[in-house]
């Protein structure tokens, strides 16, 4: 990892005054600032205020006209929204900010957050599932929170109906952590308003959009890659073979972390994504055992300091994604043949293909062939 990625990816230092910590929100605030562009503009600017003064011009300079940043009034009334909540602001870089995803480099640079903040540092799972589950489907989603959560794992979901809300509840009194694609203050679905309240009681409510934001289908998939960010795996129990649930997945892989999933009948169509998972390499999970045993024996995600680099990671991905791209056509060739052309590793060569298949771009064809989408 050369200096300049080194910086790009370490965390920036976290606001230490009342006007650095106003202004940090009002940079992530302003129009077309996401969480890379807030980390690039710490970087060159050297602190938001410099940044914020700069935003006008640098539009400008793009053919934007008539930029303005976020008025100071917006980021007011989200802070008293915030405190009518009991919402709490984790400022990316931070003591109390989750150490798992200071090594991402599409961390949200601050989270909302209402409820016990020391779970975040502790070791997590992340469980989610189809919303329409079968009943099996959320017994195994209860089985697992349950069994996982007595053995020191907090769990990690997304307050969605279904799977998510039996792993929610199964893991209330061992710990559990609701990722919301809203407001941390703005309950959905509605019907699971009282698991919200008991989360905020017994667990923990995150969420990186402002205060008052009602979820819109823009946010979920979003929201799903601090869900598997925050934890060592993901666990699929149900989900169809297109759904949020496997972009989740696919957000593992891309971060590194591990991805498991429960087997369901070939008929059943909410099982064919996690059926897709296992014949792609995800590990079969068959009970909370199977999952402790994919674990990494050694994983520092949790106990990485806020002020130190990341490890180099091993460089996923786009080069992968074009060498395959490059090498395959209409005509299907073998899987192997593939792997020995482009002389990647099985271990690489599998999430990637995941990842294609996933986008619609590659298909597989029966005897284990390969081609490009029709």
């Amino acid at each position: 990892m050369t200096e300049e990625q080194l910086s790009s990816n370490h965390p920036p230092l976290p606001p230490t005054t009342e006007e650095d910590r106003f202004s940090w929100l009002r940079l992530l605030r302003s129009r077309k600032v996401g969480p890379a562009t807030f980390r690039r503009l710490l970087r060159e600017h050297g602190s938001a205020q410099n940044a914020l003064a700069a935003l006008p011009e640098m539009a400008r300079a793009a053919g934007i006209e008539g930029y303005e940043i976020c008025p100071p009034g917006v980021i007011e009334a989200e802070l008293k929204a915030a405190k009518a909540a009991k919402a709490r602001l984790l400022y990316l870089g931070s003591a109390d900010f989750p150490a798992a995803l200071n090594d991402l480099n599409d961390a949200p640079p601050m989270l909302w957050a209402i409820g016990n903040v020391s779970l975040l540092q502790q070791p997590a799972i992340a469980m989610v599932g189809a919303r329409n589950c079968s009943s099996l489907g959320a017994r195994m989603a209860r089985g697992l929170a349950t069994d996982l959560g007595g053995k020191g794992h907090v769990i990690v979901s997304g307050l969605a109906r279904g799977i998510d809300t039996a792993a929610h509840i199964a893991a209330l009194t061992s710990g559990t952590i609701a990722v919301m694609a809203g407001g941390v203050d703005v309950i959905y679905p509605a019907e699971n308003t009282e698991l919200a309240h008991n989360i905020a009681s017994n667990g923990l409510r995150l969420s990186e959009q402002p205060m008052g934001v009602t979820p819109q289908a823009r946010h979920f998939p979003r929201r799903n890659r601090i869900i598997s960010g925050l934890a060592q795996a993901v666990v699929v129990v149900e989900a169809a073979a297109k759904s949020g649930s496997l972009i989740t997945a696919r957000d593992a892989l891309d971060q590194g972390r591990e991805v498991l999933a429960v087997p369901g009948h070939p008929f059943d169509a909410r099982a064919a994504g996690c059926n897709l998972l296992i014949r792609d390499g995800a590990t079969l999970v068959r009970s909370a055992e199977d999952v402790i045993e994919a674990l990494p024996q050694k994983d520092d995600l949790f106990s990485r300091k806020p002020d130190q680099p990341p490890a180099p990671a091993a460089p996923r991905s786009q080069d992968l994604h074009v060498q395959i791209l490059e090498r395959l056509g209409p005509s299907p060739i073998a899987e192997d043949q593939l792997l020995r052309d482009i002389a990647a590793s099985a271990g690489e060569l599998g999430p990637a293909l995941v990842d294609l298949e996933l986008d619609g771009r590659i298909q597989r064809q029966p005897g284990g062939l390969l081609s490009l989408a029709g």
